[in-house]
């Protein structure tokens, strides 16, 4: 049985677990569409991940995916911190606001979060996914036994048969083209930036589990390619973005629909992580700062001050507008109507 049989889809289509766009309603309406709906709890503490979960559930009686952060925890480099924060405070007062006095971890990684995993465990959803890495085997172990179907970001093919050897199920592919975070398991490590496709024909050849193909693909002919290349399924993110369900705010919607969807920027700066975003106020000063951010998330936490602190001015440069290089051929309509069309698509290109 295949993994899209195994989880009684109708359609080969993923809706991408991307943190500040996904929602319950979004998960929920690509669920009852017949394709698989996301969120992503990697920003949240056990008990924002079970409010999630829980009002994904109220709204669909079918599989949806769990998406956790398992990156490798933050150190503190009060050195790096404070250079950064003097770096950012020019903007800061340009937008009347001060820096904060110091930065978090904002985010708890999956693999310390004990919390997290036995609210998983308890409500047992159908898919659970990885990105920036892998959780414990006793982690894995656990989930699988609860019955939950585990999938996993790979950028190339050693992270592929990482996770193919952790035990995972399926493998998504996840091409440089993609918007949102990259999922590389080391952001210090060499990226060979491989694109969606060379990936996907790469691990379909070389793994043993299904494969994902993410990054680039905003419509069905995008996604019967994919497929042609050996993939099982195809998972759009910033296909969704516009939808209303989407929890994008009137900035973020507006950019994607402006000039700047056609000059997406890999960058740091926003989160301390390579993601691929909009060109915006802050991807421009990044292209320019001298210092270096410090480590995801701790850079987060400055990137979500300033951006706050340039709203209430009025200003909406300075999001995490993440977005993929298909970003040009966002559409806006509801989720569910979007995979219809996405399926017809794939029909009229067969």
């Amino acid at each position: 049985m295949s993994l899209i049989e195994s989880l009684g889809l109708s359609h080969p289509i993923i809706q991408a677990p991307m943190a500040g766009v996904s929602t319950p309603a979004m998960a929920a309406a690509v669920s009852n569409a017949g394709a698989l709906g996301s969120i992503a709890v990697g920003a949240a503490d056990a008990e924002g991940g079970r409010s999630m979960i829980e009002a994904v559930r109220a709204q669909t009686g079918r599989p949806f995916n769990v998406n956790l952060f398992a990156h490798a925890p933050a150190r503190n480099d009060p050195v790096r911190e404070a250079a950064w924060l003097t770096a950012l405070t020019p903007m800061f007062r340009a937008y009347d606001a001060s820096p904060p006095a110091a930065l978090r971890e904002i985010y708890r990684s999956f693999v310390e979060d004990d919390a997290m995993l036995a609210m998983l465990i308890d409500l047992a959803p159908a898919v659970v996914s990885f990105h920036f890495g892998l959780p414990s085997p006793a982690a894995i172990a656990a989930l699988k036994q609860a019955g939950c179907l585990l999938l996993a970001t790979a950028t190339n093919e050693v992270e592929a048969r990482a996770a193919e050897q952790a035990g995972v199920d399926a493998i998504v592919a996840q091409g440089y083209e993609a918007g949102g975070h990259r999922g590389a398991f080391d952001p210090e490590a060499l990226d060979d930036q491989l694109g969606t496709f060379a990936l996907t024909r790469l691990l379909a050849t070389r793994c043993n589990l299904p494969i994902i193909a993410a990054g680039g693909i905003m419509d069905g002919q995008s996604i019967r390619a994919a497929l042609a290349l050996g993939a099982v399924a195809a998972q759009l993110g910033t296909a969704f973005i516009a939808c209303p369900e989407s929890s994008a705010d009137e900035a973020y919607r507006a950019a994607l629909a402006s000039a700047a969807a056609h000059h997406t920027v890999m960058t740091r700066v926003i989160s301390g992580r390579p993601a691929r975003c909009l060109a915006n106020r802050f991807t421009a000063w990044g292209a320019e700062a001298a210092a270096q951010p410090p480590a995801y998330p701790i850079a987060y936490d400055a990137g979500k001050a300033l951006n706050a602190a340039a709203r209430a001015r009025g200003e909406g440069g300075f999001g995490a507008q993440w977005a993929g290089q298909g970003a040009p051929l966002a559409r806006a309509m509801p989720a569910a109507d979007l995979i219809d069309l996405l399926v017809r698509e794939m029909q009229d290109s067969a």
